[in-house]
């Protein structure tokens, strides 16, 4: 029987993705193993966010084809859907299957001899062959409905699992290459997503994480439109499950009804990762961005309001073409003001086909952009020492994870603390937590 093994990188979106991929290889018959050097097929669901996360996905290549020459790698993903042309010429590359044609990929990899010609396994418009025979891609603006995309329901998809609802982008930030890749915002119908929930509750499921690539604007392609409210109120209403998180959040989309209904059930998760990308007016419009300081400011605030210790989280970039150090001095100002839980910092990567990639006289220097990002790293590191010891004493559920050591597990809490909890448990099991200082509780 043919085995495979898969490796993701990126966001949650790509995660849900990679879990989708993974049940529909072994619902065709494929057994799963845990390295890429005994799989007879190695998948790789790749992330094109940065210029970093390229490199990341072309070393993985090279490393997995090194140690197993004789694996057939399908390279999928945001990058395979962005440059199909540049990851195929990479040796040892079987098939690059874009985000447009993911669930074709058990059938390619039925193919145990040579690539079968498009023509002889296309049953949808959809399929396209384009460039080089191993190639499988299309528009992705094409694609105007979204495909479920649930996590496998077996016991390694049931602590945490991601539900994919919401897909693509309609914004156009100008350093963002991501709605070129995953095409127009698509959601999934409500008594859809209502069936997957239960379906994973039903499995063994105690906290699932929400996601989308623009979850706020979930709902909104749909006829009768919809929102993410909404279908969180039905959740709640309709299902069993313990706990509920939101992955991430334009600050745009944080309603007071939306951040009020959170604050009304212990069953939603009081986190919200809510991106900000910078604390200067000014380049928040370079980036095309929708709000400004004020408004975020005010969200923001509003969360603080209507809930104690809610987790805060954002993603910041450094060093956008024309950042001056006035403006990365605001950046950081905004920030230390603001009560942020913890931080992504990421350092601007040129995206080809974006705006922001026009404007290479405006580039920051490469030392400059290092300098700031340790900045607001040390600065989020600050941020989240003081928050985890605010909660000292609290009592807290967490879920206990995977991981672990001789006599501790880890667990996370529904503001997204991780701690350790005394002896080895399961995964997936509620414990209740006293926080203490540290790494332990």
């Amino acid at each position: 029987m043919p085995t495979f093994s898969i490796e993701n990188f990126g966001c949650r979106a790509t995660e849900a993705d990679a879990s989708a991929i993974r049940r529909n290889l072994r619902a065709d018959g494929l057994t799963q193993v845990s390295e890429h050097g005994a799989a007879d097929f190695v998948v790789l669901n790749t992330c094109t966010v940065t210029a970093a996360a390229d490199a990341q996905a072309r070393e993985a290549i090279r490393k997995i084809h090194r140690a197993n020459p004789g694996a057939r790698i399908v390279v999928t993903g945001c990058y395979a859907q962005r440059a199909p042309e540049e990851l195929a010429a990479a040796e040892g590359v079987s098939w690059v299957v874009g985000n447009s044609h993911q669930t074709e990929i058990p059938r390619l990899i039925r193919q145990t001899t040579d690539f079968v010609p498009l023509a002889k396994i296309q049953d949808g418009e959809m399929s396209l062959a384009r460039g080089p025979a191993k190639i499988l891609t299309a528009d992705i603006f094409a694609q105007v409905t979204l495909p479920i995309s649930s996590p496998s329901h077996d016991p390694s998809d049931r602590t945490r699992p991601i539900l994919k609802i919401q897909d693509g982008c309609n914004n156009r930030c100008s350093y963002c290459v991501i709605p070129f890749v995953r095409g127009r915002s698509r959601s999934l119908a409500p008594d859809a997503v209502l069936h997957e929930v239960q379906d994973l509750v039903a499995s063994g499921a105690k906290e699932i994480v929400l996601s989308g690539i623009n979850l706020g604007s979930y709902g909104r392609d749909l006829a009768p439109r919809a929102s993410l409210a909404d279908v969180v109120q039905r959740i709640l209403d309709e299902t069993a499950l313990d706990r509920l998180r939101f992955s991430s959040i334009e600050p745009q989309d944080l309603t007071e009804d939306f951040v009020a209904l959170v604050a009304s059930s212990d069953r939603l998760a009081p986190h919200f990762h809510v991106p900000l990308q910078s604390g200067s007016d000014r380049i928040l419009h370079a980036m095309h961005r929708w709000y400004r300081t004020e408004h975020y400011a005010e969200r923001v605030n509003l969360i603080r309001r209507r809930l104690a210790y809610p987790a805060i989280g954002a993603d910041v970039i450094v060093g956008f073409p024309g950042e001056t150090e006035e403006d990365f001095r605001a950046t950081a100002e905004f920030i230390e003001r603001l009560p942020f839980t913890y931080l992504h910092v990421f350092s601007f990567s040129e995206r080809p086909g974006t705006e922001a990639a026009k404007l290479a006289s405006k580039a920051v220097p490469g030392p400059a952009i290092r300098e700031r990002a340790r900045t607001l790293r040390a600065l989020a590191e600050s941020k989240a020492s003081a928050f985890r010891a605010s909660q000292a004493g609290r009592a807290l559920r967490a879920l206990t994870l995977a991981r672990g050591g001789d006599d501790w597990t880890e667990a996370l809490t529904g503001n997204y603390l991780n701690v350790r909890v005394a002896g080895r448990h399961p995964a997936n099991e509620w414990h209740d937590v006293t926080i203490r200082l540290g790494s332990s509780s």
